[in-house]
This record gives structure tokens, C-alpha cells and sequence, in this order.
């Protein structure tokens, strides 16, 4: 479709605040999604559409924080290998879901998701865990957990970055390397993503470009603002937004 002006501003805009949480925490998909619904994408177009802005922005993410230092090091393989492998099996299932299932299985998780990761914020005392685990156990216990965040990522992608961090925090990462770690797995595991939607024909490349370009912008600045604090109103004013698109999605499907 041939977005106006407008409808370009707006992705541009919900992506660079998406691109922001995404890479500070997870959860930005909860908006980029609905709002290529609403702008008149299909459920399943607007999935795969939706890829095109992640991959720009973990492009940038991970840019950014190559050139402050922060290198995850060999556990990118460890990582990046079986969440990309685990995307094929996502994608494949995304690809069986019929639209209106997708819509309500969205909205739940949006939901589920958002509130879990309140519940999960307000329990947090200590956000850093120590150096990353270098037992062979805990690495294979890496790369099995980042195989189910590549199935989850490869299905519908909204909310990954809130179970990556999970597994990184298990696997000992701080928040800074954590975070360094998940943009670089879920940029291989996206582009592989995008490459099937698209063989599907389930990627609108224009609206995706337009996200793709705030969304870019997002992904350098959460990078940069990932050691910061301050950024809770952040999170308080998207939950309020995601709870309501959500309701909205739930309803209209």
C-alpha cells in the first residue's frame, strides 16, 4: 500500500520509540504491530512487515555498541546460531496462523507480556549478575534457551527482547553485555525472518522501510541509553499504550 505523508511521519515516530525500548528493554513490537494493523496491513503481512523496522534497528543497536566497546564475544555464536535455527520453525507456524488467530493470539500476548514484565521490573533489585557464565553446561543451557526465543521471535517477534534478557540474566550477563548480546542474536535471527516473509510475499517493503527508519534511529540512541536510569516513565507510559491497543486488537478481530 501507498502510505500518505502522515501514515509515514506516524511509523517513523512509533519506530523510533519502539527502536528505543526495544533495545533498553523488549516490548516494542507491541506497538509497531498494531499500528501497521490499523494503518490497513492484514495481521500476517503486518508480521512479517514489522521485521523490516527490527532488522534496521538492531543494525544500529549493534553499530552503536560496537563503537562504545561493548562485545559480547564468542557467546554471540552461542546465541545467534540456534535462535536463528529455532526462527525457521517460528516462521513456518506464523506462516499456518490465520490472521484473525494471529490477531487475538497478539493481543494476548501483549498483555501477558507486559504485565509479566512489570511484575518481573518491580522484583528486580540487582540488575547486574556477575561476569557471563563459561561452564559448558550453562553454555549449552545459552544456546537451548536462545533456540525457544528464536521459535517465539521467529513467530511473532513482539516481546522477544523481554525473554532474551531473561536467559542472558540466568546465563550471568549484565544488563549493558545482555543487552549487547540480544541485538546482535535477534538481528540474525530477523534477517533470516524478513528473507522468508518476504519469499511469502507477506512483507510490505515501503511502510516497512518507514519504520525502519525511526526504528534505525531508536536502536542507536537505546544503545546509548542502555547504562542510563530515568527511563521508567518510558516504560510506564507504553504500558498504558500496549494495554489499550491490545483491548483494541482483541475486539476488532
Amino acid at each position: 500500500m501507498n502510505p500518505t505523508i502522515l501514515d509515514a511521519f506516524l511509523l517513523m515516530l512509533v519506530g523510533l520509540v519502539a527502536g528505543v525500548l526495544n533495545v533498553l528493554a523488549g516490548g516494542g513490537s507491541f506497538l509497531t504491530l498494531p499500528m501497521l494493523i490499523f494503518l490497513g496491513l492484514p495481521p500476517g503481512v503486518a508480521n512479517g512487515t514489522n521485521r523490516v523496522g527490527i532488522l534496521m534497528q538492531n543494525i544500529g543497536a549493534v553499530w552503536s555498541f560496537r563503537r562504545q566497546g561493548i562485545l559480547a564475544g564468542p557467546s554471540v555464536v552461542w546465541a545467534a546460531l540456534p535462535a536463528t535455527l529455532g526462527s525457521i520453525l517460528g516462521v513456518y507456524l506464523a506462516l499456518l496462523t490465520s490472521d484473525r488467530h494471529f490477531q487475538r493470539i497478539l493481543a494476548f500476548l501483549m498483555v501477558a507480556l507486559t504485565l509479566g514484565s512489570l511484575l518481573s521490573a518491580s522484583k528486580r533489585g540487582v540488575e547486574d549478575g556477575g561476569g557471563p557464565a563459561t561452564q559448558p553446561e550453562h553454555r549449552l543451557g545459552l544456546a537451548l534457551g536462545f533456540f525457544v526465543v528464536g521459535v517465539y521471535g521467529g513467530f511473532v517477534q513482539a516481546g522477544v527482547g523481554l525473554l532474551v534478557l531473561a536467559v542472558t540474566t540466568w546465563a550471568g550477563f549484565d544488563l549493558v553485555r545482555g543487552n549487547a548480546l540480544k541485538v546482535s542474536a535477534i538481528l540474525c535471527l530477523t534477517a533470516l525472518a524478513v528473507a522468508l516473509f518476504a519469499w511469502q510475499g507477506r512483507v510490505d517493503w515501503l511502510l516497512g522501510l518507514c519504520l525502519g527508519v525511526g526504528a534505525a534511529v531508536g536502536g542507536i540512541l537505546g544503545a546509548r541509553l542502555t547504562v542510563l536510569a530515568g527511563n521508567r516513565w518510558l516504560r510506564w507510559l507504553v504500558t498504558v499504550t500496549v494495554l489499550v491497543f491490545a483491548i483494541k486488537l482483541w475486539w476488532s478481530a
